[in-house]
């Protein structure tokens, strides 16, 4: 398989595959592609798997989609203005990512629903209980809020991140929650009462758009038009 990743602010990774190659996505991930590109809807590996998927932001089905009788071409657009990243993983290589962060990957990416072990990460760190496990082996496709920002962690080093901000990260680092520190800091300071600390050791990919702050932008505007 290989790709090109075109477009700013609304990118697509378009496909090439060789004869028999298959990609998967979630159910509507599909932009366009060639007319020898052959659909299969399927659960991904049962009903369990299905509903963790669900869980985690993606379709309770998958698509997968195979080229016959030569090379095929399939593209994937971005639903949110934003970037779209390619990673290839090996077994031991896992990824966490945000929920609905999952755009398509080879036949052998394996989909599935990671939970925050600490409740209080999910609760106030901004990422949620659930977020998505990408593991197996082969290339997949991401796709961010806005720009992202790359930072490789040392064992034992953290980092502050401000809710919604943490798009992916390597398996091996971890989630926790801290204060923010001071009363007036809290009530005034306009970060809330929370931030996301990350500890490595491992990759983080930063966010600089959050959806979820684009909402909170434009909702004063929506109810003024009512």
């Amino acid at each position: 398989m290989q790709y090109t990743i075109e477009g700013t602010p609304l990118p697509v990774v378009i496909c090439t595959l060789n004869p028999g190659e298959t990609m998967i996505t979630e159910g509507g991930g599909m932009s366009w592609m060639s007319t020898n590109m052959k659909m299969e809807t399927t659960s991904g590996g049962g009903a369990a798997k299905a509903i963790g998927r669900m869980f985690a932001g993606e379709a309770l089905f998958q698509n997968r989609y195979t080229a016959q009788n030569g090379p095929g071409m399939i593209a994937f657009a971005s639903s949110f203005p934003g970037s779209i990243r390619a990673f290839t993983i090996a077994p031991g290589q896992e990824m966490i990512l945000q929920k609905r962060g999952f755009l398509a990957g080879e036949a052998n990416i394996q989909l599935s629903v990671h939970f925050q072990k600490k409740i209080a990460s999910g609760l106030f760190g901004g990422e949620g209980f659930i977020m998505q496990r990408i593991s197996g082996s082969g290339t997949f496709f991401a796709e961010f809020d806005g720009h992202i920002t790359e930072y490789v962690l040392a064992p034992g080093q953290q980092l502050i991140v401000d809710t919604g901000h943490l798009a992916a990260m390597d398996a091996t680092c971890s989630i926790d929650v801290q204060t923010v520190p001071g009363v007036k800091n809290a009530l005034f300071g306009g970060e809330g009462l929370f931030n996301t600390v990350i500890s490595g050791p491992g990759r983080i990919y930063l966010q600089s758009m959050p959806v979820s702050r684009i909402a909170g932008a434009i909702r004063p505007y929506i109810s003024t038009a009512k």
